[in-house]
């Protein structure tokens, strides 16, 4: 009996960890792959690094990336972070463009206050 007693905080152990951290892991880990399965051209589509670009054409393990007009890339299908819908695009332009507008204004008052300064010199 005192075996088991001993036992069983350690088997509750490895319940908890599975369903706090295993479970959660495996099924976020099975709808990326079957989120970059399911892409298709023209998708917008962000890489885990952070670039936006347009699926041009799937090959089997390859997607061929648009990244600006004539400019195509060829990633693994595991680079895609995510799939990005039109409602995404505006309200992060939306949150830029409120942001931007302090950013536009400090930038414009360095450029009056450094006056005839080229703008290519780096300032620090």
């Amino acid at each position: 009996m005192g075996q088991l007693t001993s036992i069983v905080p350690l088997i509750l152990l490895v319940v908890v960890f599975y369903f706090l951290l295993i479970r959660p892991q495996r099924k976020r880990q099975q709808e990326a792959i079957q989120m970059q399965n399911s892409l298709t051209p023209g998708a917008r589509v962000m890489t885990t690094t952070g670039l936006f670009a347009t699926v041009v054409a799937v090959d089997n393990e390859d997607v061929i990336l648009e990244v600006a007009p004539g400019i195509e890339t060829r990633w693994v299908k595991a680079a895609i972070g995510r799939v990005v819908t039109p409602g995404d695009a505006s309200t992060s332009e939306s949150r830029s463009g409120e942001d931007g507008e302090e950013d536009d204004n400090e930038s414009e008052a360095t450029v009056e206050r450094n006056g005839d300064q080229g703008s290519s010199t780096k300032q620090s």
